[in-house]
């Protein structure tokens, strides 16, 4: 029987577990969950025969990166301006935020392209980072190149096609923030996996940071393939790498 303080205890239980602070989580949001045409753009891309034309996985991982970036476009601050036209004046709302749009070359560029055609007047940045492969399967991520201007209160959107471990994403950011501290980052990565999903969870700050996806895959083989993935996305935009 509980008596005394443990019976205090053992009643209130509710209020001590209602009480317990959430752990807050960066946000994730799956386009691929509704039924639109990104679908189609996505299932074009992971079709093997479809694959061979390079071009049209080219234009579709831009198509991607225009649908993103409309999303994202909501999520922007904005203001209403007068807009002067022949006839009169239009009060529009308009975007305030200052965008950068970034990206890790090279199977990114298509999509960068993509979300550019829309943020047009946005600054950019560009990251070379690529697995280096050590003993067996262990691999480490070197940068060899950034380029970017001052992030410093603006809305950095780092787009990457495939995120497979979430290592060469947080490298990334990390050494873009070097430049300044942004207000707001966006990740668009088409196809990902659960696993990077979760690491990015459990390294990149929740409040600042949103995870932009088309679509997740729940296996990452043992040389961290995404399946059933896409194959490897810099080869099929650009062509065999030596």
């Amino acid at each position: 029987m509980l008596t005394g303080k443990n019976f205090d205890l053992w009643a209130n239980k509710d209020i001590f577990v209602s009480q317990k602070p959430k752990v807050k989580q960066m946000k994730v949001i799956n386009l691929g969950e509704k039924n639109t045409v990104l679908n189609k753009f996505v299932a074009q891309m992971r079709d093997k025969s479809v694959q061979k034309d390079s071009m049209r996985f080219r234009r579709n991982l831009e198509r991607l990166g225009e649908i993103f970036a409309y999303e994202i476009s909501h999520h922007l601050d904005y203001s209403t301006k007068e807009v002067v036209t022949p006839l009169g004046i239009a009060n529009v709302p308009t975007p305030d935020s200052k965008v950068v749009v970034s990206t890790i070359l090279r199977a990114g560029l298509p999509l960068h392209q993509g979300i550019l055609n829309y943020f047009d007047d946005a600054q950019n940045a560009f990251v070379a980072a690529y697995r280096k492969y050590d003993k067996g399967e262990d691999f480490h991520i070197n940068i060899e190149y950034c380029s970017t201007p001052d992030l410093t209160g603006k809305i950095l959107i780092l787009a990457d096609t495939m995120l497979a471990t979430g290592a060469s994403l947080e490298i990334a950011y990390k050494r873009l923030c070097e430049e300044g501290q942004p207000a707001h980052t966006h990740l668009v990565c088409p196809i990902a996996s659960a696993y990077a999903v979760e690491y990015l969870h459990k390294h990149l700050p929740a409040e600042d940071v949103t995870l932009w996806v088309a679509t997740i895959d729940e296996e990452l083989t043992s040389h961290s393939y995404i399946v059933p993935g896409l194959g490897d996305a810099g080869d099929l935009a650009y062509g065999v790498k030596k």
